[in-house]
Formats: structure tokens, sequence, C-alpha cells
């Protein structure tokens, strides 16, 4: 399979095995026609290591550098979907991985700034992002647990591992009426969790759904 490198319209083969991930994507409950026109733009082999293309297109984690893992692409999407997302939202993502749940927000929102613990991760997601043309992304390596203030704050924020709690330090990056969608258990068996800041602070709207993630480590997560 060669791997997509540009913005360029999908060709017939491409466009068959994105609609892979579409299919999987609505078999779990997605619905929204944005984020489901998202996922058929763009090229989840562009986002893998290139000794995982051959499972860009099945609806499962990738193994990335650091025993990390990337989303499976319906969960992705049922966290997006979460965030209700209209198109005019600065969004955080914590947890940039190779860039593909980055590249979605980026169809979706206006600005999407995303936080990568690993800074050699933070750079092939750079990379990747901008082989398909993506230019409102910010991607920044650092501590995902202290958000990026300096950019903040934000309408939307998105957690791709697991803490038993939401980092204060995020609550406080997100705007009052914006959702936050987190994996919330020890590392393993968590339940996906969407938040809801109120003028009071951070109330729980809902469980999206029970699943694995690797662990949250930083200054306020797991040390």
């Amino acid at each position: 399979m060669n791997v997509p490198r540009t913005n360029d319209p999908p060709d017939g083969d491409e466009v068959e095995r994105l609609e892979k991930l579409v299919t999987a994507a609505r078999r779990s409950g997605v619905d929204d026609r944005r984020l489901l026109g998202a996922m058929r733009q763009v090229p989840r082999a562009a986002f893998v290591p290139r000794d995982q293309v051959r499972l860009a297109y099945h609806d499962l984690p990738v193994p990335i550098p650091h025993s990390q893992v990337t989303t499976q692409p319906s969960l992705s999407a049922r966290m997006i979907q979460a965030l209700r997302l209209g198109g005019a939202e600065h969004v955080l993502e914590v947890g940039t991985g190779y860039g593909y749940q980055t590249a979605l927000l980026g169809r979706l929102a206006c600005l999407v700034t995303s936080i990568e613990r690993w800074a050699d991760l933070a750079d092939q997601a750079r990379r990747n992002l901008a082989a398909q043309g993506i230019k409102n992304v910010h991607v920044v390596d650092g501590d995902g647990t202290e958000g990026v203030p300096a950019a903040a704050p934000y309408d939307a924020i998105l957690v791709s591992a697991a803490f038993p709690e939401v980092p204060e330090a995020l609550v406080g990056q997100l705007r009052v009426g914006g959702r936050l969608v987190q994996p919330i258990g020890q590392g393993g068996a968590e339940q996906v969790t969407v938040f809801e800041r109120s003028t009071a602070g951070l109330v729980s709207r809902e469980v999206l759904c029970h699943a694995r993630f690797v662990r949250l480590y930083g200054r306020y997560g797991f040390m």
C-alpha cells in the first residue's frame, strides 16, 4: 500500500479503504456528518509508522514508539463527536501521537493546539500534518497535564490518556460552557467521560463507553 503524502483527493482504492473506517465509526454510534466527512478526507496511512501501514485501515489501535498506541479510529470519532464542534472552536488535544486524531480535529475546528509528551512523536506529527496541508494545528511537546496555558482558553479539550481525575490545570484552561472528554481510570480499563465546564467547575455529563488507554503521565497525572 502506498502512503499518501499530499492533500490531493484520494483515488478509488483509497476511498474504499477510508470508507471502512467511516463504516466502523457509524456502527459505534457516530452520526455527525462533518466528522464522517473528515474521516473520508484524512488518510490514516499517512499517520502511522511505515511498518504499520498494513493496519492503517483496520479499526484497531496501531503501535507507535515509546510503548504507545494510537486510539482506535471509531473510538476517536466517538470522543470527537462528544465535543460537539461547530467549526469556530479552539481545541486543545492532549496526546498528539502521530497526528491522525489531530488531523480530524483540524478539519472540524478553527484552531487546534496539540501537546505531546515525547518530542520525537511531536516532530513526526508535525511532518505528517504538514504533508497533508493541514495548517490550523499547532503541535508542541511538553507535559500534557499542564495543558498549554499560553494559548488558553479553549472551547473544547480532548485527552487521549487515562487518569482517575481531570487535571486541574486543564479545567482552568477550559471556557465556561466548554466540553472536555477524558478516559477516567488507572490505565487499562477506563470510563471515557464527557465533562462540561460550569461557573462552579467541571460537571460530568455522560460516560461514552469503556475502553483501554495508556496512562497520563506528568505533573498533574501519574508520576
